[in-house]
């Protein structure tokens, strides 16, 4: 039985990781995690996502509740993620990391917590993003310099970080393998007389509308012709899935970064 302490637990994603988990026999739920002065602190869980009573009551303390947990999965905040790392840093447990936005100062912290015990970090779970992160790959070995590359990403009104965390590792996986500096070859945006596009350009474009829950489109644009490839997400639950399918992995691990290609075997 693995015992799953879930951070963001009242959250679009919190939500749907704990009411999965409670289908499962093989997971349980050991306890939960919300910021500090958070409205639902000591409330059940279930009774606040509407999953039913669980005996769980939703803390802002993790050294409260980590003797009882094997692994935890974040969903919270840059800020909030990095606070309950340091809160266990010193007896650190497996964590599977699905925040996005973070600074690099924040990213560097959690390579450190990695050094000391396993950590899967990745801003996307879903089997299919993942299988297109690698296709990308094989996409532009082929295409080179020849292809305009762009990246379209769309989500929910509600969304904090942009771009998306996903569109940003697709922008890395293909600056690195276009042997490209990101920082310097990335185009988040345009507006007015900007001339010719340079051929060097990895363009990241954002929309936020209503409550898309996720799609980002890899554009490959050449003369006479355009390869365009597209995940959707019509499911927060295909995220949560693939989180759940992280923390059984990652318990087994060594001490290490790992993402979900990782997970998935795609390395």
């Amino acid at each position: 039985m693995l015992n799953i302490i879930v951070s963001g637990a009242s959250g679009r994603m919190g939500s749907r990781i704990i009411a999965l988990l409670r289908e499962r026999d093989d997971m349980k739920l050991a306890g939960v995690l919300e910021r500090s002065n958070h409205e639902y602190l000591g409330k059940d869980i279930g009774e606040v996502t509407g999953t039913g009573a669980t005996g769980v009551k939703i803390t802002d303390n993790i050294n409260e509740i980590a003797g009882s947990a094997d692994v935890v999965i974040d969903f919270s905040s840059p800020s909030a993620t990095i606070e309950y790392l340091k809160s266990i840093s010193g007896k650190p447990m497996p964590v599977v990391i699905g925040t996005t936005g973070f600074s690099k100062e924040e990213t560097e912290y959690i390579k450190l917590y990695a050094q000391n015990t396993p950590c899967v970090f990745a801003p996307n779970m879903s089997v299919g993003v993942n299988l297109l992160l690698k296709v990308l790959e094989d996409i532009v070995r082929i295409t080179g310099d020849d292809y305009d590359v762009e990246i379209i990403e769309a989500h929910h009104r509600l969304k904090k970080d942009a771009p998306s965390g996903t569109a940003m590792k697709m922008a890395q996986v293909l600056a690195r393998a276009l042997n490209r500096n990101l920082e310097e070859t990335a185009v988040y945006a345009r507006h007015g007389l900007i001339g010719e596009r340079s051929p060097k350009e990895i363009g990241i474009q954002t929309i936020r509308a209503g409550d898309i829950v996720g799609e980002h489109t890899v554009l490959f644009g050449g003369l006479g012709e355009r390869i365009e490839i597209t995940h959707k997400a019509s499911s927060r639950d295909t995220f949560a899935r693939g989180a759940l399918k992280a923390a059984q992995w990652v318990y087994k691990q060594t001490p290490g970064l790992y993402d979900m290609q990782d997970v998935l075997g795609l390395k």
